[in-house]
């Protein structure tokens, strides 16, 4: 049996939602272990278009029980609006299909206060979604502050801790009409609601191990928003690399067997933060037309680059990438000509590897490879023979510079425009 960790190998919005579902078909468990309703996997059925924020992108599969694990931060709000809207589409969401964490955390209401608090006190604007996310991890490393989902059904116990944190918050909640009595009456009701679903999901986790279960570990950002190794402080407030697979779900490394990252041919980014191969702007618009490169969250446009493969390198590292999926190749299309970042140049030296300052970051400039584009459809291709030899050329100059074998493409947004190059990870 193979465990395969799917993960961002960017700055996010690589289609990895997309990816789990495909691998879910003959996945047993999926099991996300990071982030927050902050994420947004976007996955088309047909006519039907899902967005998951929090709950793991196997629940479109039948026969799949999906765990949201200790690492992941909860919006309870979000995620039971997440369980009716999928149950409106006529998809089961049960406790056999979905597991919680009892160690997660939870987002609550005055932790959104909290973040625009500190926006409004802070001269660095690093874009992030508003969401309450940084604040719930802070509250979380404060340890007297954190709210876990195994305090809702202690109630007594999440009453105090409701209390101290409206005592020490008081700054932040001056204006957002935050009250006990709403806390405690909304919570109670979510505490009956989400009950059914809590679970000891590191017992459970280990039982699928002990038992080969076939399981797909689900990360949401992108190895460049990581909170240690991407461009700090324009990150998420959590770790979206691989090793947080480990402490997110409770399990050791031997548990992993791959890790396929996910990137696009080309690059987004959204918010603030260095970006050394942004585009220019006509071409930055046409390829997020093309694309329909806007957050699945929050609908903001990305920031559009040609592919950094000294990023993706540093990415590959960092993971341990045993293989990756290339996605959204047909975006290019139309191009005659296509750029690769190779190395950056920087105060007149060649640089090759990822620097860790954001200012030398932001003085390097990208020394590019030109190849040529296809300028053929690939939305129809479904076999390797139906990828045109230019497309092919492009694909091995990329896995050849990263080392790293691309065994799947993916040509358009439905479950079904996905190519196959190589093995089977199964």
């Amino acid at each position: 049996m193979s465990n395969i960790v799917i993960l961002g190998a960017q700055w996010g919005d690589e289609s990895k939602g997309k990816l789990t579902d495909v691998f879910a078909e003959h996945a047993d468990v999926v099991a996300r272990y990071q982030g927050g309703d902050n994420a947004g996997h976007t996955i088309v059925l047909g006519d039907k278009t899902f967005i998951l924020h929090l709950i793991p992108s196997g629940i479109l599969r039948q026969n799949t029980v999906n765990v949201i694990g200790n690492g992941v931060v909860i919006n309870l709000e979000t995620l039971l609006r997440e369980i009716d809207g999928l149950e409106e589409k006529g998809v089961d969401v049960s406790s056999e299909n979905l597991k919680i964490s009892d160690r997660a955390h939870l987002i609550m209401p005055y932790h959104k206060l909290v973040e625009q608090w500190e926006q409004m006190g802070s001269s660095t604007k690093i874009g992030t979604t508003s969401r309450g996310i940084g604040p719930t991890y802070s509250d979380k490393m404060n340890r007297y502050a954190g709210i876990r989902v195994g305090d809702l059904l202690e109630f007594d116990a999440f009453q105090k801790k409701i209390d101290y944190n409206l005592e020490t918050k008081t700054d932040a909640l001056q204006t957002g009409g935050i009250t006990r009595n709403d806390l405690i009456d909304t919570y109670y009701q979510y505490a009956e609601r989400i009950a059914p679903y809590v679970t000891d999901t590191v017992a459970f986790m280990h039982e699928a191990l002990a038992t080969e279960k076939r399981i797909l570990f689900e990360g949401a950002q992108g190895t460049m928003l990581d909170i240690d190794f991407g461009t700090y402080p324009y990150v998420t407030s959590s770790n979206c690399t691989a090793g947080a697979v480990c402490t997110g779900l409770g399990i050791g490394p031997k548990g992993i067997d791959q890790v396929l990252g996910v990137s696009k041919a080309y690059v987004t980014r959204v918010g603030g933060g260095p970006f050394p191969t942004e585009m220019p702007p006509d071409l930055d618009e046409e390829i997020r037309n093309i694309g329909k490169e806007y957050g699945a969250t929050t609908q903001r446009p990305r920031r559009c680059g040609w592919l950094d493969l000294v990023a993706l390198k540093y990415a590959s590292h960092i993971n341990g990438l045993t293989a990756i999926a290339l996605t959204k190749l047909d975006v290019f299309d139309t191009l005659t000509d296509i750029q690769v970042c190779t190395a950056y140049r920087y105060k007149g030296k060649i640089m090759t590897t990822f620097p860790s300052s954001l200012k030398v970051l932001e003085e390097c400039e990208p020394i590019y490879e030109t190849l040529p584009g296809w300028q053929e459809p690939l939305t129809e291709a479904r076999s390797a023979q139906d990828i045109p030899k230019t497309t092919q050329d492009y694909i091995k100059y990329v896995s050849d510079y990263l080392n790293v074998p691309i065994p799947i493409i993916s040509v358009g947004p439905d479950r079904e425009q996905i190519v196959t190059l190589g093995r089977s990870l199964w």
